[in-house]
Order: structure tokens, then sequence, then C-alpha cells
């Protein structure tokens, strides 16, 4: 399989067959760990994980910047702009593999717990995943894709600014909730006093779903409009996974579950339970990659060679960018 990444980069995902998404995907409360994953009290600093207060700390002071460019600039329009812009998926072509490599050039700027290449982070949360969850095929890949997004920081894929491609998302055209962190930055946005996007449903209705809603723009918003705009079949979940796994005042806080629906909530139970892995993961101790990548591998070998013969596992993607 291969993921095509258009426009700085998209990503052509393939897998699960329609018969297969009940199977793979299932409901998340019958799901059992198998609890080989031990979650650490400390970030990789020795804090407390999602700690926004820590002032003395030099990474605090670029965390907080990144914040604070991306509540000012992150509006209704320019996040319009950009979905039209970077959903025309029209780039570069390369394997998955590949793409997860690109992200050794990466680190994110809007993470207090982790000052790691993004690559890393990718392994930790797949392999901590696997440990807990070894025949869950289909969270192990949507552990290792969901942040592939960020390549949009390189300069082969526009170089976008931090603020326009990580930190937590939020939803734009209606009002900030106060759990968003750095919330005081918002009163610097423009639509902050924009009566058409400051009221609590703003353009929105109660319950019109958080597939109606625009988020902030950036690296999940990206990657899913990469895997809709390609026709995947990933289960609704891994979707909902790579779209919202950032949307912490949601699904830490409650914060715009007016706006959700049904669907919503059941997915939102997988995303709790990936949202474990992808934050407690986070560590200075490395994973072996070479060790590891045979597995992701064989994993995206398997969904290639079993595409369309009718015998489709509950895999999901292979291939990368174009």
């Amino acid at each position: 399989m291969t993921v095509i990444v258009q426009n700085a980069a998209d990503v052509e995902l393939f897998g699960l067959q329609q018969e297969e998404k009940k199977k793979t995907h299932g409901d998340a409360s019958e799901l059992v760990s198998d609890g080989g994953f031990k979650m650490p009290e400390n970030n990789a600093f020795g804090q407390s994980f999602r700690d926004y207060n820590n002032a003395d700390s030099e990474r605090q002071e670029i965390v907080e910047r990144t914040y604070r460019l991306q509540h000012i600039n992150q509006t209704y329009d320019f996040v319009k702009k950009m979905r039209e812009e970077y959903g025309k998926l029209d780039k570069a072509e390369m394997s998955i593999w590949e793409c997860c490599e690109l992200l050794n050039d990466v680190v994110d700027e809007s993470d207090p717990d982790l000052d790691e290449p993004q690559i890393m982070h990718l392994l930790q949360s797949a392999e901590a995943i696997r440990k807990d969850y070894p025949d869950e095929d289909w969270l192990h890949l949507t552990a290792l894709i969901h942040d592939l997004g960020k390549i949009l920081l390189l300069p082969q894929f526009g170089q976008l600014p931090q603020w326009a491609v990580v930190g937590d998302i939020f939803p734009v055209g209606c009002a900030f909730d106060k759990s968003n962190v750095h919330y005081k930055y918002f009163e610097e946005n423009p639509d902050y006093k924009n009566p058409n996007y400051n009221t609590k449903n703003g353009v929105y209705s109660q319950g019109c779903g958080l597939n109606n809603v625009l988020m902030s723009f950036g690296h999940d918003d990206y990657m899913y409009l990469v895997a809709k705009e390609n026709g995947t079949t990933l289960p609704s979940a891994a979707l909902f996974i790579i779209r919202y796994h950032s949307l912490y005042p949601l699904h830490k806080c409650g914060a715009y579950e007016h706006l959700m629906n049904g669907e919503d909530r059941e997915n939102l139970k997988w995303l709790k339970i990936f949202n474990n892995y992808d934050l407690y993961s986070k560590s200075k101790v490395p994973i072996d990659v070479e060790e590891v990548k045979p597995y992701y591998l064989s994993l995206i070998e398997k969904v290639v060679n079993l595409v369309g013969d009718g015998n489709t596992y509950g895999g999901l993607l292979h291939s990368v960018v174009r």
C-alpha cells in the first residue's frame, strides 16, 4: 500500500473492508487489557504530565509561546482557508515507514512532556498499546500513523509554523471554552469578540455532530482529510482518533459535548483508551527502532497483500505521501 501526501503530506490509506469493520472496531467497553504497559508517574522531565504552569521551565516558555500564537491566529476563516489549501492532496509519494522516518527531524514545541523526535513518540505509543492489546492490530497501526501530519513542519511539505500544526485543538466558529490551556490568549483572537462566533453554539447547532464542526487546523485534521479524501475504509473509531486525539478540552474536561451526536459518543470511548498510550508512553527511554521495525513493516505489508483479495484483515493502510 502507499500513502500519498499531497500539498504537504497527504496519505492514501487502504485497509478494512466494510464487513471487517465490526470485527476490528467492536465495543470499546469489551476490550480487555493484558496489562503489559505500566503508566509512569512523571513525564520525561520528571514533572506531572500536561503541566502547563511550571513557569521556571525553559521548555514551558517554548510551549506557552506556541500556544499564544495558536490561540491568536487560529480563526474560523483561517481554518477554512487551510482546509481548502491542504485538502488538495497533490505533492509527494512515499511509503508509510519513509514518512515515519521523516519525523526524526520533527520536535513538537507544544508538548510539555517530551522534546524527542516525533518518530520516537509514534513508536512509544504504538508499542505501549501493543503490550496491552496485542491482538488489536488496527490500534497499533492507528498509533503509528496518528501524528504523521506533523510532517507539515518540514520544508518539503510547506514548513508551516508550529502553531498551525501542533498543540491541543479546539472548535472554531463558537465560543472558546475556558478549559483550553492558556485560555487567556484567545482574547487576542479576532473571533473572540465576533458575535457570530462567540456564543456557546456559534455557527453550529446542539447535537450537530463533531463531523460538522470545524476544528483549529493542524496535524490531526490534516491526516483526517488525507484519509477521507482518499476513500479510506478505516473504521470510524480510527478516523475519530486521528482527527480528535488532540481535542483535550473534550476528552479530558467534557467541553463541547453539546455539539456531539451518538456516534461521537461511541467513538469517544475508543479515543479515551487511545489517549492513555498517546500521553503516558512519552519517555526519554528510546524504542529500539530496528527491533520493532520488522513488525510494523510486516503489518503494513499484510494489509497490502490482502487488500482486494476477499480475505481482508482488520488492518488499515500502507503507503504514504504524495
